[in-house]
């Protein structure tokens, strides 16, 4: 079995609100390592069970797409719809390593982000590995992305205005989408609002990471184990497809702007930087914050805590610019503008 235990030199590097949740977050992951399919039911069972119940005051509903290219239907959350108007969207996948979590288990978060934003989100409750791969979950996050843009009118969004936000493996899922709609000719995605995403399965295979980085949490182990999951091969090789990694995309531009933030103790802080990196050189506007002393997911965890307060504002902050620059463009900025209205 894995040793999760913390040494106290990388204790040290722990932000101090955030020392009591990673010394609480060890044992716990104990018991379910080494990740075996065998675990991956009770792992499911774990993060539903600990996820919080959603507001009562923000409505949502649950409803059942049909897929755009193959045959079924999807289902999605739909948060803080508001048909009588024409507000920004955020089309959300959830995190949880590909193989786990669910878009239920992050409904509440999902409330909050659409009461601070005054904005709609759809969240999608794509379908998971190992049963199904990466294009199984494409198909399921592109076909939401369509039916947001065909149905706007309907849900009271601006179609002008759909941004996609993802955290961890969902980050990995928002950043396929936008390289999905860019190639396929679909709709347009204003804006990608990537927290701590899982880019690159080379990461703790072909490429190690230093002692210190990825102790807390997810770790090397379970990373290799997610990305086994998702693409249905061994991780780290040459033979994996890119279209299943946004980190082995050979071309960047023209992808959606971005605000990317990440913990500087994460599993993913380098090939998040790598990748944030990349985007600016192919000439993609985007936004890095590497939170000292932030282990993957911190803001979950310690959600109250003062780094985590900061960290969830500066996302926020992002989304409420990249809504605003469509009212910018289009030269509603007076306070009477139905844009800048849905925007305040």
């Amino acid at each position: 079995m894995s040793d999760l235990s913390l040494p106290r030199d990388v204790l040290d590097l722990v932000d101090p609100d955030l020392r009591p949740y990673a010394a609480q977050i060890q044992p716990m992951l104990q018991q379910f390592l080494p990740m075996s399919y065998e675990r991956l039911k009770d792992w499911r069972t774990l993060m539903e069970a600990n996820a919080p119940p959603p507001m009562p005051q923000i409505a949502f509903e649950r409803r059942t797409i049909p897929r755009v290219s193959e045959d079924g239907f999807v289902a999605v959350y739909l948060i803080n719809a508001a048909p009588d108007r024409s507000r920004p969207g955020i089309l959300h996948t959830h995190g949880g390593g590909f193989y786990a979590g669910s878009a239920r288990g992050s409904l509440r978060e999902m409330q909050k982000i659409a009461d601070l934003l005054d904005c709609t989100v759809v969240s999608v409750d794509y379908r998971l590995a190992p049963e199904a791969t990466y294009s199984a979950s494409i198909e399921d996050t592109y076909s939401a992305l369509c039916w947001m843009h065909e149905s706007a009118a309907s849900l009271g969004l601006d179609p002008e205005r759909i941004a996609v936000m993802g955290e961890s493996a969902g980050g990995g899922h928002a950043v396929l989408l936008c390289a999905a709609a860019r190639e396929r000719g679909g709709p347009s995605i204003l804006f990608q609002a990537l927290s701590y995403p899982m880019l690159d399965d080379r990461t703790g295979q072909a490429r190690a990471t230093p002692a210190h980085i990825g102790r807390v949490g997810w770790n090397e182990e379970m990373n290799s184990f997610g990305w086994r999951c998702f693409l249905g091969q061994p991780p780290g090789g040459a033979a994996v497809t890119p279209a299943a990694v946004p980190a082995r995309i050979s071309h960047l531009a023209g992808m959606p702007p971005a605000f990317i933030g990440v913990g500087a103790l994460d599993l993913f802080v380098e090939e998040d930087i790598a990748f944030a990196n990349r985007l600016i050189q192919a000439g993609v506007p985007t936004e890095l914050l590497v939170v000292p002393g932030a282990f993957h997911a911190f803001d979950t965890v310690a959600a109250e805590a003062a780094v985590s307060r900061r960290f969830t504002a500066a996302k926020a902050a992002a989304l409420r610019r990249a809504f605003a620059t469509i009212d910018e463009r289009t030269g509603d900025t007076g306070p009477s503008s139905p844009r800048r209205k849905a925007s305040a």
